[in-house]
C-alpha cells in the first residue's frame, strides 16, 4: 500500500507501524480474510485482525485537527492490507465537505456535522441517499500559548472570547492577572492568531465562546472567523507553527497538534472547583456526556460546551467521517466500509489515543459500528 506523507506524518506513521508491530496485526489481502492475528507477548490475548478490503483507491479530505490520526490509521491499515492506497488531504472541514459534494472523494472529516445546506448538496452524489455523519475522532481544542516566562496559565470564557476579539491585548491586563494570581505576567501585546481557513476547528471554538463568555462573543459560531484583529494561518499545522514560532501569541488547535509541537495549553475555568487541564482524561468526561442529535443512520452529536462538570474540559470536538448512507461509489465501497470499521474499533481508537486524541465512549463506537455495515 503507497500512502502519502507530508514531513510531520512521517514520524507518527513510523510509530503507527510500531504500534502495529505490537499489536501482531495481520496482514489480509481480501473481504474473507478475516484470521485472527498472531499472539502477542505470552499471556496476552491475541488481537484482533483488520478486516481487509480486495484492494483499491480511497480518497477522502477535509478537516485538519484529524490529520494526525489520520496518519496512524493509515499506517496501521497499509501494513495489514495490502493492494490499496488511503489518501486523505488535510484541507480544512469546509473544503472537505466542498469537495465530498462534488463528488471528489469518498469521505469527508468535518469537525462540525454538516448543515441542512450541505445534506441537500450531497443528494446530488449520494444517489437515493445523503450525506450522514459519523462520529470518529474525539479531541480537545487546547488553547495554546507562547508567552516569555509563563508556562502555566488559566483563562475562562469571557477573557478567551476578548483576548480573540482584541478586546483584551497585553497580557498583563486585569482580567488575566485576575485568573492567574503570582504570575508573572509580562507587560507585552498579546498576538492572537487565528485559523485563515474555513475550520471546524474555528466552529467549535465559537461554539464554546457564545455558550460560555458571558455574551463577550458576539458573532454566530461558524467555521469562517469573524473576530476583531489579529494574526492567521492556514490549518492546524500552520496554526502550530505560527504559535511556536511568535513570542507572546495564543491562538487554538487539537490537543494532538499541541503535544506535537510541545506547546502550552491553558486550563479552564470553567465555575467547577478549580480549572480544568486540557487532558484526554478530562475531554473523556465531556464526550461520555454527549447527546446524539440525528436520526437514523446520521450520529451527529450535541456537546455540552458550558459544562462545569468536575474534571471535565468544555473545549472538546469530534470530528466527523461524512459518507454517503446510500449511493457511495461501488469502486471504493468495500475499502470504505473496511477502512472505517478498523478506524471506529477498538484497536483503531486506542491508537489515536496515543497520540493524543480522546478514544469515543464504547456505547458511542457501537452505535458506529452498527451504521457502517449498512452504507450502500
Amino acid at each position: 500500500m503507497k500512502l502519502q506523507r507530508n514531513g510531520r506524518s512521517k514520524a507518527l506513521a513510523i510509530g503507527a507501524v510500531a504500534l502495529v508491530s505490537s499489536l501482531s496485526l495481520a496482514a489480509c489481502g481480501t473481504d474473507d480474510n478475516t484470521k485472527p492475528a498472531a499472539g502477542g507477548s505470552s499471556g496476552a490475548a491475541p488481537a484482533a485482525a483488520i478486516a481487509c478490503a480486495k484492494g483499491g483507491q480511497l480518497l477522502g479530505a477535509g478537516s485538519t485537527a484529524q490529520g494526525n490520526a489520520v496518519d496512524v490509521w493509515k499506517a496501521a491499515y497499509g501494513a495489514a492490507c495490502s493492494g490499496t492506497t488511503v489518501t486523505y488531504g488535510a484541507v480544512g472541514s469546509g473544503a472537505g465537505i466542498q469537495q465530498f459534494n462534488q463528488g471528489k472523494v469518498a469521505f469527508a472529516g468535518s469537525d462540525s456535522a454538516l448543515k441542512p445546506a450541505e445534506v441537500d448538496a450531497s443528494k446530488a452524489v449520494c444517489t437515493g441517499g445523503q450525506g450522514v455523519n459519523l462520529p470518529m475522532v474525539g479531541g480537545l481544542i487546547s488553547v495554546v500559548f507562547n508567552v516569555d516566562g509563563v508556562d502555566k496559565l488559566v483563562l475562562d470564557g469571557p477573557t478567551i472570547a476578548k483576548i480573540f476579539d482584541s478586546q483584551i491585548t497585553k497580557w498583563n491586563d486585569p482580567a488575566i492577572a485576575a485568573l492567574n494570581p503570582g504570575v508573572n505576567l509580562p507587560a507585552a501585546d498579546i498576538q492572537a492568531i487565528h485559523r485563515s481557513d474555513d475550520s471546524g476547528t474555528t466552529e467549535n471554538l465559537t461554539k464554546y465562546l457564545a455558550k460560555a463568555s458571558n455574551g463577550a462573543w458576539t458573532y454566530p459560531a461558524a467555521k469562517t472567523w469573524a473576530g476583531k484583529g489579529g494574526q492567521s494561518a492556514n490549518g492546524s499545522a500552520g496554526v502550530s507553527a505560527q504559535v511556536k514560532g511568535v513570542k507572546n501569541s495564543i491562538s487554538y488547535v487539537e490537543l494532538s497538534f499541541a503535544q506535537t509541537n510541545k506547546l502550552n495549553s491553558a486550563a479552564i475555568n470553567t465555575g467547577a472547583s478549580k480549572p480544568v487541564e486540557a487532558t484526554a482524561a478530562n475531554g473523556a468526561t465531556t464526550f461520555a456526556k454527549a447527546k446524539i442529535a440525528g436520526t437514523g443512520s446520521d450520529l451527529a452529536l450535541t456537546l455540552d460546551y458550558a459544562t462545569k462538570d468536575e474534571g471535565a474540559y468544555p473545549l472538546v470536538l469530534v470530528t466527523y467521517e461524512i459518507a454517503c448512507d446510500k449511493g457511495n461509489k461501488a469502486e471504493s465501497l468495500d475499502l470504505l466500509k473496511s477502512f472505517l470499521t478498523y478506524t471506529i474499533s477498538d484497536n483503531g481508537q486506542q491508537a489515536i489515543g496515543q497520540a493524543g486524541y480522546v478514544p469515543l465512549p464504547k456505547e458511542l463506537s457501537a452505535k458506529v459500528q452498527a451504521v457502517i455495515p449498512t452504507l450502500a
